[in-house]
Order: structure tokens, then sequence, then C-alpha cells
């Protein structure tokens, strides 16, 4: 059994750490712990800033680039500050900041109306890049119509509000536009990251066609009988060419 001395040092030491660790996280409202020069206080508390800020640059970039210097760095020490990490891996860092500016972050005054959309973009796009996902084994080449198209697993149909795949230093808009905007993220079998705007009529497609075992013609007609489509076949010829198209960007991986 220890000691009462030597619990006594422990529960110090463990004190300390908790300090040391606060201090880092957020030196302008924990102070150190006694007996540490601030000169060598300094290198850690740098360190393990800019470390985290450039792991959050690199997977928000557009984010950081609409956004002064001083905004940035306060939103950072705050995530630093504010948010309890679920993951150890730096990797995983771009999603645990999302969940900081989903359920955590206080806005400001400052913030873009947009803010929380362009983030969830630019982290999907990172999620796809080293997402260990792969194509299903089915049949690549085959009839659009009368073949079941899968829909790939890298593939995420989303909808958002703002115009988030436009939105840079000069495109900033304040207000959303009236019809929203919706977009497939995509990664192909070249293992490159893209993305296609998409309409109301291809993302639903693309949801019946998730949802259900359909050959193509079987979906469009589907999606024809939903629309009260007054001539299926003008859109089954349209649809014939999108169901291409999709196939080409590897959105629909193949047949089932």
């Amino acid at each position: 059994m220890k000691s009462e001395f030597e619990r006594d040092r422990q529960y110090d030491f463990q004190k300390s750490q908790f300090q040391f660790a606060a201090h880092i996280r957020n030196p302008q409202v924990n102070p150190p712990p006694s007996g540490i020069e601030d000169r060598r206080l300094k290198i850690y508390r740098e360190l393990f800033f800019n470390n985290i800020e450039a792991f959050i640059a690199s997977g928000f970039p557009v984010l950081k680039s609409i956004m002064t210097t001083d905004h940035w760095t306060t939103m950072v020490r705050d995530f630093v500050h504010r948010h309890q990490s679920l993951s150890p891996y730096f990797l995983e860092i771009s999603q645990e900041f999302l969940r900081y500016l989903e359920a955590e972050r206080i806005p400001l005054a400052q913030d873009p109306a947009f803010l929380l959309e362009l983030a969830h973009y630019e982290w999907v796009e990172l999620a796809l890049d080293v997402s260990t996902d792969e194509f299903p084994e089915v049949e690549v080449e085959g009839d659009v119509l009368n073949n079941r198209p899968m829909v790939s697993p890298l593939a995420w149909p989303l909808s958002y509000q703002f115009p988030v795949h436009k939105i840079g230093p000069q495109f900033q808009p304040t207000e959303p536009p009236a019809s929203g905007t919706h977009i497939v993220v995509y990664r192909d079998r070249q293992m490159r990251v893209g993305f296609v705007e998409i309409n109301l009529i291809t993302q639903r497609l693309l949801q019946i066609l998730t949802a259900e075992r359909l050959s193509g013609k079987q979906a469009l007609r589907q999606l024809a009988a939903e629309l009260e489509y007054p001539d299926p076949d003008v859109l089954l010829e349209f649809g014939a060419d999108l169901l291409k198209s999709l196939r080409d960007r590897d959105i629909i991986c193949g047949f089932s």
C-alpha cells in the first residue's frame, strides 16, 4: 500500500499535470503551475497551438481564407479550450473541429452565416479523400437502363442552403438564395475527389437507386410517376444520359 506521503506526492503531480494542460489549452484564462520558467512554457504553448492550427487550416483552407487573422486565431483557440476530443488521431482533428462548430461554438457577430455549411463541405472533401471505403466488386460495364445501377459508397449527395462550392474571398453571400444547393461529392477510382452540382430530380433518382434494387428503367419510371411527368419515355431518354454521366464519374460504380 502507498504511504500517505506517496499519495500526496502523486496528487500534487497530477494536479500540476492538469494545471499545465489547462494552461497550454488556454493560457489567457488558466495560470501555469508554479516553478516553471515562462520561457519554457512559451515553447510548449506555441508548439501545441501551432500544430493544432496547422491541421485545421489544412482541412478548412477556404474557411481560413475568408477570415481575418484575429477572427481565425480566436476561433481555433476557442476550439482548443472548449472541445474535448473523442479521437487521439491528428488525422481526425478536422472532424473534431466540425463537432465543435456544430455543438459547442458560441457564434460571434462577425461569423459568416454560411460558416457551418462551408466547414461541413470542406470536411466532406477531406473525409472522402482519406476514407478506407472501397468500391464493391460489381460489374462496371453494362446497360444503364436494363441493369441495376449501384450508387458508390464514395459518393455523398448533400444539400445546403448556401452555394458552398462557390464561396471564397471574392464571393461571400450574406443571405441564402431562394433555392438550395445540391451537390454530390465523390471519389473516383483514380483516388480523385470531385463534386458535381445536381438538381432535386437527380438527387431523388440517387435516393431511389440507393434504397431499392431497381433497374435504371424501373427507377426512372418510378421517378416519372412521382413527378407526374406527362411523357415518361422522354424522361427515360434524358435519364439514360444522366446515368451514363454519373457512371463516368464513378458516382454510379457499377451494376448489381
